[in-house]
């Protein structure tokens, strides 16, 4: 529900923005050219002849505005000027003039004509407002009308042509079905834009506007209607491709994170019957020299050990306090069973106790050095377990065995596999001629 109110929140503010870019330039262009009018009119009266002049009608509606000058010159008024200024006989105007234009008039016919009527600044002694001729609405008006229309066409638009079907399936085929609908809207759309309506004083849709010859208001909406059509697709198809980007992202890390787990989950199966195997071995070891003291403090350091496989063979990490505690109940184990040959040295920074690391990483570490080393009274082996700079590090000398058992290295490559998954970090090895050491990188939680 949250990423819909979103998607929506983010349609509805495109909408709008595309209705501002879409009408501003259309409503400042009036703006600007009544200011260009009214400069040009400064201009004309300052500098202007013929400006003053009394208005005479024909019969057919044509006039002629007969000039408060010493020439007498008349300036002519088309009918359609006279019509739609509501002009009548008699009116005294203040005007500027301007000539005939087009390619239909030859130079001669120019020059012979009579200056036409351009705008007119005062009619009877009063300032004449156009606007007001016609009551017509305020920019404001028209502003809110045209950003509200065409922002919410816009917004069903990008809503049709964005919105996800329950089957999580957009295809192409699907977007161009709602092209052709958003197009058929938009073409519908065109015959209910608001246009102003200069003669009566309203805001009316083109629908029931009807527009002199000369006016541009069809072409105008026309345009915009274009413009916002193209825009929509535009932004609706960029939206779609983000939006299967980012899901082809979520599943490729869905599909990681999934493959993390169960790599981990068989990655702690191959450990666990290892160990138990081992453990096994050493007990019935004790039982068969009757020795049941060390047997029964065997099977509690054994049960210890059992449990915290138990907790922690799933988990994914656990702190080095933990995992220290597990080793030395495992070194236990082999001290047990090696007596007075094997010997484990513990040299941890209590500041790394709370640090973490995969669970159950010292026990393969552990278990190789009993196992690959010759272990004797003459030649012990000694296991030492520090944290050096962040790091934990086990060490051990090389000591091999005259039979020298078969490695399938599974262990210690289930430790690296696993480092690598959980903390993102690598093990470093050294395999020296005399020594073996292992330096895993501890996380500080502080960090995180």
């Amino acid at each position: 529900m949250k990423r819909l109110k979103i998607n929506i929140g983010l349609h509805l503010m495109i909408a709008v923005v595309l209705s501002l870019v879409i009408n501003f330039s259309y409503l400042l262009m009036p703006i600007i050219t009544e200011q260009g009018i009214n400069q040009r009119g400064d201009d004309d009266r300052r500098n202007g002849e013929h400006s003053t002049g009394t208005l005479y009608l024909s019969s057919d509606l044509h006039g002629y505005i007969v000039c408060d000058c010493e020439q007498r010159d008349s300036v002519y008024v088309s009918a359609w000027q006279v019509h739609s200024l509501k002009l009548q006989e008699g009116d005294h105007l203040h005007f500027s003039t301007r000539e005939p234009k087009g390619d239909t008039y030859t130079e001669w016919q120019k020059q012979a004509a009579h200056p036409r009527l351009g705008d007119i600044y005062e009619r009877n002694g009063e300032e004449f407002d156009f606007d007001a001729i016609y009551d017509r609405p305020s920019r404001t008006v028209e502003f809110v009308w045209q950003i509200v229309y065409y922002a919410l066409v816009s917004f069903l638009m990008i809503m049709i042509l964005t919105w996800m079907p329950r089957s999580g399936s957009y295809t192409n085929m699907v977007f161009v079905r709602r092209t052709l609908i958003v197009v058929a809207l938009s073409a519908v759309g065109i015959y209910f834009a608001p246009v102003v309506d200069f003669y009566n004083g309203f805001i009316r849709i083109v629908f029931f506007f009807q527009a002199e010859p000369h006016n541009n208001v069809y072409l105008i909406v026309l345009t915009k209607c274009l413009f916002m059509l193209a825009v929509t697709i535009l932004y609706a198809r960029i939206y779609l491709l983000m939006r299967q980007q980012q899901t082809m992202a979520v599943e490729n890390e869905r599909l990681k994170t999934e493959n993390l787990e169960t790599h981990y989950n068989m990655l702690v199966g191959q450990i666990n019957p290892h160990f138990f195997f081992n453990s096994l071995n050493s007990l019935a070891m004790l039982v068969r020299e009757h020795d049941d003291k060390r047997a029964l403090e065997y099977i509690d350091q054994l049960s210890y050990t059992f449990r915290y496989i138990i907790q922690n063979g799933q988990s994914s990490t656990t702190t080095l306090k933990e995992e220290l505690a597990f080793a030395e109940a495992y070194a236990y184990l082999f001290k047990i069973r090696y007596a007075d040959k094997l010997f484990f040295s513990f040299d941890i920074d209590p500041q790394y106790h709370e640090w973490t690391l995969p669970a159950l990483s010292l026990q393969p570490l552990i278990g190789n050095a009993v196992k690959h080393n010759s272990i004797t009274m003459k030649n012990p082996l000694r296991v030492t377990i520090r944290t050096i700079d962040g790091m934990l590090e086990i060490e051990n000398p090389k000591h091999p065995k005259l039979d020298i058992e078969p490695s399938t290295g599974i262990g210690l490559e289930n430790l690296k596999s696993r480092w690598q998954i959980l903390t993102g970090h690598s093990i470093e090895i050294v395999d020296e001629a005399e020594r073996f050491v292992v330096r895993m990188p501890l996380d500080n939680p502080e960090k995180k």
